[in-house]
């Protein structure tokens, strides 16, 4: 099988979107420029399907990278002949030349082994061949000085044929569909609450059983870190009478042999000593690897929709990381995100010094024209809020809660120490929770995302796996919203399509030397910075107020040719083209079809030159959360507050409600029908107005409901 066959197997996409998507890949290109600007290569494939591609990509390298160190490894025993190198070729998966090559695969001394050492191979053929008249009599010819009696023949025969039949493809084959359609998952309680200190966390799981393909990935990997933390055993199990049927079926040939009782003992030795600790590890490891990719998707998912809230833009912000006993560390931030002032104020108990906390903001308001403020929305938050609320301020000042998730990672790592040498954490904190407001993209993209929060058991995963998927939904939100080159950081820059964080440095040191970058040709004076990263990044930066004014537009300069192709067909400048509805909507795309430039790229210029430089991002909204509630104990069953969704699992979402405790929406509660996908009802950071159902203050649990 190809490459584009294996691909096209898994992917159902066309074979010509898939040939010309290897071969940009293979190119070097990125998966963002590929879906922006290659559509007519592509067949218009968006990133989801490329990425998917690049992903298949790499599973087939895998695979034809271990089918020859296989191939190497039986030709080097001298056992490869031309029916097993043909076998191995064609193999579709890992698990099927894992299973041809089982038979060659080094181990440690068996009982097969030492039953061969003593001669008794040619008797296990004897009995696999199942045509002997008599087998006991047989048997006698295998006796000696090592082996006295029939039944250590027979038991040492077993021993290698228990073998044959862990190693028979066929065999291998029948028992994995078996385990994929019955195989039940079982857990069994070794730790008790007082033996360990999580253990309460997991009582549900005492004596558990479920089929394992029904289990869904949240309680698999629940049950996983039990039994990581020692607290239960679990097992994947079918039925053996149902297994040594299936072996069988598959060996015997002729039901009425002599030998057939000493061949269904070495069926029960190989399965109970062989085959069934296998599948088991097989299958555990497969339920591992799809509730990890269930548990990784959703986690991306959260991501994607938090670095794509809503921004407030370039304002002038004050913000507040709220505390009681330590204080309100409140920072001044220009449109920039620049720092301009900082100091603590202490409007809480125990100092409780409201009135000079209140002067403190009026003054800082109007001294740094502060047009928003940011609250932090952990301790303190709803009476911090309430403070200034109470504060007479103009009206235009807005007031905003904003997720503080990851912001004490952030203030206490290198790239806030490099930003702010000279500032402690508390105040890099602050900084961090203003420029969230302004940009949430811009300032979480300096946090690794595993410690934003918004996933289910993410420590529990493959964390490699989690990386590189993390990696690529924070370069698909950079890419689509476009990068200022002449405000980002560098940590921005790095997720810049073709960049990275060599480049971005440099980018940032030429900035430094230069003041400025007046237009995207500009970026080939960078050092290192050559013509292919150059056409893979140039369209995702934006150059405000730039000589060309395409620089600050989504047009890729490549491109830039058919722009003035149509603004001089109109009799217009470019710059005047450029956000003149009118006009373009006359000119028909077709017009200007060469072998440069297709039809969907055309449509895409078209669509960018009446929004140039558009965010695809909503606009950000204040929101305020119920007066009357400021924790666990103000809440009552029956009560409705709004609320705002601040993660997603596949067993339902969660809800800040103001409060430090989040409220539990289960799936169950999110809608009349039944639903079997949350983010069909709910997105992140989305605004609801819920019901509370019931309130447990020992556990600190709070359930809500979505149903009136």
């Amino acid at each position: 099988m190809n490459v584009q066959d294996y691909i096209k197997s898994r992917a159902q996409l066309p074979t010509k979107s898939i040939q010309n998507t290897i071969a940009l890949l293979e190119a070097d290109a990125t998966i963002p420029f590929i879906s922006r600007y290659r559509k007519e290569a592509t067949g218009n494939l968006d990133e989801v399907a490329v990425e998917k591609i690049a992903l298949l990509l790499n599973s087939f390298n895998e695979l034809e990278k271990r089918k020859a160190a296989v191939l190497k490894a039986i030709k080097t025993q001298n056992e490869l002949t031309e029916a097993l190198a043909e076998k191995i070729n064609k193999a579709n998966t890992l698990t099927e030349v894992e299973d041809l090559y089982l038979p060659f695969k080094k181990k440690r001394k068996t009982k097969a082994d030492a039953a061969r050492e003593a001669g008794l191979e040619p008797l296990a053929k004897i009995l696999m061949a199942q045509n002997a008249a008599n087998i006991d009599l047989s048997v006698k010819q295998f006796l000696s000085e090592n082996i006295k009696t029939k039944e250590e023949a027979f038991n040492g025969a077993g021993h290698i044929i228990a073998e044959w039949i862990n190693e028979n493809t066929y065999v291998r084959n029948s028992l994995r569909r078996l385990y994929a359609r019955k195989a039940q998952l079982s857990t069994k309680w070794v730790k008790t609450e007082e033996e360990h200190s999580e253990a309460s966390k997991f009582t549900h799981f005492e004596k558990w059983e479920e089929p394992l393909k029904r289990i869904p990935s949240h309680r698999f990997l629940a049950i996983y870190r039990a039994e990581k933390l020692g607290i239960i055993k679990l097992k994947i199990e079918v039925d053996k009478a149902e297994a040594l049927n299936l072996i069988e079926k598959a060996i015997i040939k002729n039901p009425g042999f002599s030998g057939v009782k000493y061949l269904k003992e070495a069926f029960e030795d190989a399965f109970t000593r062989l085959l069934k600790k296998s599948f088991a590890t097989e299958f555990l490891n497969e339920a591992k690897e799809k509730a990890d990719e269930d548990a990784i998707g959703v986690f991306a998912s959260n991501l994607e929709q938090l670095l794509m809230e809503a921004p407030l833009g370039s304002k002038r912000i004050l913000a507040l990381d709220p505390g009681f006993k330590s204080g309100c560390k409140l920072v001044c931030l220009d449109e920039q995100g620049n720092l301009l002032h900082n100091e603590t104020i202490f409007p809480h108990p125990p100092q409780k010094k409201t009135d000079a906390a209140s002067a403190k903001i009026k003054s800082l308001v109007n001294a740094y024209k502060i047009e928003a403020i940011a609250i932090g929305n952990g301790t303190a938050a709803r009476e911090t809020e309430q403070f200034i609320k109470n504060v007479y301020l103009p009206k235009e000042v807005s007031v905003f809660t904003v997720n503080e998730a990851g912001a004490s990672v952030y203030s206490a790592s290198k790239i806030a120490r490099e930003e702010f040498p000279n500032y402690d954490v508390t105040v890099r904190g602050a900084v961090s929770i203003g420029r969230r407001l302004s940009d949430p993209l811009a300032e979480l993209v300096k946090i690794d995302p595993k410690s934003i929060g918004v996933g289910q058991y993410q420590h529990e995963v493959d964390q490699s796996k989690l990386k590189e998927k993390l990696d690529v939904v924070v370069m698909r939100c950079v890419n689509k919203i476009g990068v200022n080159l002449n405000t980002a950081s560098k940590e921005l820059l790095s997720y810049v399509s073709g960049i990275g964080p060599g480049l971005a440095q440099n980018i940032l040191d030429y900035r430094k030397e230069n003041k400025r970058f007046t237009s995207r040709k500009e970026l080939l004076k960078v050092p290192r910075l050559g013509e292919k990263a150059f056409e893979q990044s140039a369209g995702f930066l934006r150059i405000k107020n730039a000589r060309n004014p395409l620089d600050n537009s989504a047009v890729h300069p490549e491109s830039y040719f058919v722009v003035e192709k149509m603004a001089k067909n109109n009799a217009l400048k470019p710059e005047e083209l450029i956000g003149n509805t009118e006009v373009l909507e006359k000119i028909k795309p077709e017009d200007y079809i060469s072998d440069n430039i297709g039809l969907l790229s055309l449509k895409d210029i078209l669509g960018e030159l009446k929004k140039p430089g558009a965010d695809p991002r909503a606009k950000k909204k204040a929101f305020s959360f119920d007066p009357s509630v400021k924790s666990i104990t103000d809440l009552k069953p029956g009560m409705k507050l709004p609320g705002i969704v601040n993660n997603i699992t596949n067993f339902g979402c969660f809800v800040d409600i103001g409060i430090k405790e989040s409220g539990l929406i289960h799936i169950s509660k999110l809608a009349n029908e039944f639903i079997s996908d949350v983010n069909s009802v709910v997105k992140l950071n989305q605004e609801l107005e819920v019901t509370v159902l019931s309130v447990d203050e020992e556990k600190k649990r709070v359930q809500l409901s979505l149903i009136d």
